[in-house]
């Protein structure tokens, strides 16, 4: 699961926050969140994405009149049944699945609340646990701790992975702590935190790049 999938889970929650939304709406949250940065959702990749899962069967595309200055009318998409499922198994398997992208990972956790806490702790945990697996198989033929040289320049490669593995391992089990110490508010716990933009509200992380899908 690669950049395309965090897309996918980044736009099915922030449709699912709305209840329903417009693209640019979407994109709008999207900027809010800083997604534009940390991962591949450029305006077009969102308006592609909307479109492509709604085809799928994953969002229901509703026409609403026409803007009061006019023009075409706007597309607003509400989560279907299936794109629930969807949400819900993207979600696990990039909490879970410790070896993809960065933008991955960001995407889950922007969206890990809407979990029950329990079963968030025990998505963290099997991913800490994939990760010390990987490490086992890497340290079998590489020792970590005998440096890089062992292996001439290459073993760069190898003592960056197995560093990145630790550090990735070490902030799992903080966010764990936190969580089991009662940290955020999780599903079935009350009023969530609020992370989309009120209607009338300006976006100060706004890209502020023009693209024609905002009029769809």
């Amino acid at each position: 699961m690669s950049g395309p999938s965090a897309i996918r889970l980044l736009v099915l929650g922030a449709v699912r926050m709305h209840g329903r939304a417009h693209g640019y709406q979407v994109r709008n949250d999207l900027e809010y969140w800083g997604a534009n940065d940390w991962s591949n959702a450029k305006p077009g990749s969102i308006y592609h994405a909307l479109k492509q899962m709604a085809k799928q069967g994953l969002l229901l595309a509703h026409e609403v009149a026409p803007s009061t200055a006019g023009g075409p009318p706007r597309t607003e998409y509400e989560v279907t049944e299936k794109g629930t499922e969807e949400y819900f198994s993207l979600l696990k398997d990039s909490l879970v699945a410790y070896d993809q992208k960065m933008d991955v990972l960001s995407s889950a956790i922007g969206f890990i609340v809407d979990l029950p806490r329990e079963e968030a702790v025990a998505l963290l945990k099997k991913r800490v646990e994939a990760i010390e697996a990987w490490r086992a198989g890497v340290t079998a033929h590489y020792i970590p701790e005998d440096g890089p040289e062992q292996l001439g320049h290459i073993g760069e490669i190898m003592h960056l992975w197995v560093h990145s593995a630790d550090a990735g391992a070490e902030w799992t089990r903080g966010l764990i702590e936190r969580i089991e110490g009662g940290a955020y508010t999780f599903s079935g716990e009350g009023e969530p935190f609020v992370g989309v933009l009120a209607e009338d509200q300006e976006n100060p992380y706004a890209s502020g790049e023009v693209h024609p899908g905002d009029r769809e």
